[in-house]
């Protein structure tokens, strides 16, 4: 198994504030599968793809990603981690808006020893007629291409995204869609979806449900949609 969640809890807050995020959450996904967690706004979705990101801690429980635990990892370890093994992508798109499409893209290159090509990148992407282009010359569509490009050209085994079609019309949210299913195929990249979009669960490989800090549901896909035929 790819990844490996055991029991995990985290909260935030003291007292009358005190939250209860994540509560003896498990599951599990497989290599090279499309994985999408839904849930309402607070249920603890983006907190849970933040733990296995790295980018937050859990006050209990484990994490295994290919078999090697993050949890209790120190800083410097869980940089090593997020640089050798992860790609991410999120809503917005944060790239750098004095650098063109390909520096922003070439900006992680560097990240790794094992690069994906540019040049083919840019092709598969779309972008290599905009490569010479600035942010702000961009449609949100192109951005976000932009953004997926420089989380893909580290080659990551896992991609994380957070709302990758959230800014975007729903036209441009399926050419994106059809895009990271092109890119699960092509690379076989083990990918995590988090969304408030419930017609993603019909295009992957496994659906996470979360509520209030809980998996209520979670279960394998037998009969996917290709993301081109998905209905908004």
């Amino acid at each position: 198994m790819y990844i490996r969640i055991e029991n995990i809890k985290k909260s935030y807050g003291q007292g009358d504030s005190f939250v209860n995020v994540l509560n003896n959450v498990s599951t599990k996904i497989e290599q090279g599968q499309i994985c999408v967690i839904l849930g309402p706004s607070g249920s603890g979705k983006s907190t849970l793809l933040n733990v296995i990101g790295g980018l937050d801690t859990v006050e209990s429980g484990h994490i295994f990603i290919d078999d090697y635990e993050i949890t209790g990892l120190k800083p410097n370890a869980l940089s090593d981690y997020r640089r050798d093994t992860l790609g991410f992508i999120f809503q917005f798109y944060n790239l750098i808006p004095n650098l063109t499409v390909k520096e922003n893209i070439e900006v992680c290159k560097y990240l790794s020893k094992t690069p994906l090509n540019t040049s083919e990148l840019l092709d598969t992407l779309g972008l290599s007629e905009h490569q010479n282009k600035f942010p702000s010359q961009l449609s949100g569509g192109q951005q976000q291409r932009c953004a997926i490009a420089r989380a893909l050209i580290k080659n990551p085994k896992l991609l994380l995204c957070d709302e990758p079609t959230g800014a975007l019309d729903s036209k441009t949210a399926k050419e994106i869609l059809i895009l990271l299913e092109q890119i699960n195929k092509t690379y076989g990249t083990t990918m995590i979806i988090v969304t408030h979009n419930n017609a993603i669960q019909n295009m992957v490989h496994k659906v996470i449900k979360i509520r209030d800090g809980q998996i209520y549901s979670e279960y394998e896909c037998k009969n996917r949609i290709p993301a081109a035929e998905l209905e908004w």
